[in-house]
């Protein structure tokens, strides 16, 4: 647990020791996990990138971390971000936003460009109410706390959005049920909050992966994205389903790897 921005928040870390190699050692990755998720689904990605120090944390009332005393935007959320590598003492950093993650490493982008050298936007949108809607029934159930702040059928709806289109399979072990003002207050900040306008103005090298089979958030929402945001590369996997990093790890670890570790390209 650490205090930051006046939140106690669970912290988790992969590879530490990978942040002690010198100069030499890539800059840390900070993964920002989709709605309801809590760090320890993340595992998968930390055993397939374990060439640099991997830092998340659960959002309020997610996972390991307390409810919120009052409600949260996405741009409060982006400010705890910076607050959090202020603790931690690290000046910049490579960002993985995934799906509801992704809006909060979009904004963090506009608010805090010199402190993010490279971006990935997975699975992800550019808000609640300018994204291309998904499968109406995954939706419906993404809108009644009920069937995620119960473990039962947390499994239950996370087993669908894996499988969602994709064939992959994911141990649900670790998931751990979100509470109902976690879920609440992550379900409104999304609803409420656009990048539509500044989208053009986000001057860090991103990359954006979508999963064509993905029935939660469309790729159509991917390709938006890329075309939006200037110089931006686009990724397409198949037959993951909406969380495909976790369904296709070693796939999306090497995808990911090769953009973060590419030389800058030239003006």
């Amino acid at each position: 647990m650490i205090g930051v921005a006046g939140r106690r928040l669970r912290l988790g870390q992969w590879h530490i020791e990978r942040g002690h190699v010198a100069e030499t050692a890539p800059r840390p990755l900070v993964i920002l996990n989709g709605i309801g998720m809590n760090i320890e689904l993340l595992e998968p990605v930390a055993r397939a990138v374990t060439d640099r120090r991997i830092i998340s944390i659960d959002m309020p009332g997610i996972g390991g971390s307390p409810d919120p005393v009052f409600p949260y935007t996405i741009p409060c959320m982006a400010l705890t971000l910076a607050a959090l590598l202020d603790r931690l003492r690290i000046d910049q950093i490579d960002l993985v936003g995934i799906s509801w993650g992704g809006a909060v490493a979009q904004q963090f982008a506009f608010q805090h460009r010199a402190r993010l050298g490279k971006m990935v936007l997975a699975a992800t949108a550019a808000g609640g109410a300018t994204m291309v809607p998904g499968n109406f029934s995954l939706l419906g159930k993404l809108s009644d706390p009920r069937e995620y702040t119960v473990e039962k059928t947390l499994r239950r709806n996370l087993a669908m959005l894996y499988n969602g289109g994709g064939s992959g399979r994911v141990s649900l072990n670790a998931a751990k049920a979100p509470s109902p003002l976690g879920w609440a207050c992550q379900m409104a900040a999304f609803s409420g909050w656009s990048s539509v306008p500044f989208l053009p103005f986000i001057g860090v090298p991103t990359m954006v992966m979508a999963d064509e089979e993905d029935q939660l958030i469309p790729p159509a929402n991917a390709h938006f994205l890329h075309k939006a945001i200037p110089h931006s590369r686009i990724a397409m996997f198949e037959g993951g389903g909406h969380l495909f990093m976790l369904s296709k790890p070693d796939e999306f670890g090497e995808t990911l790897t090769q953009f973060l570790d590419e030389a800058p390209r030239a003006a």
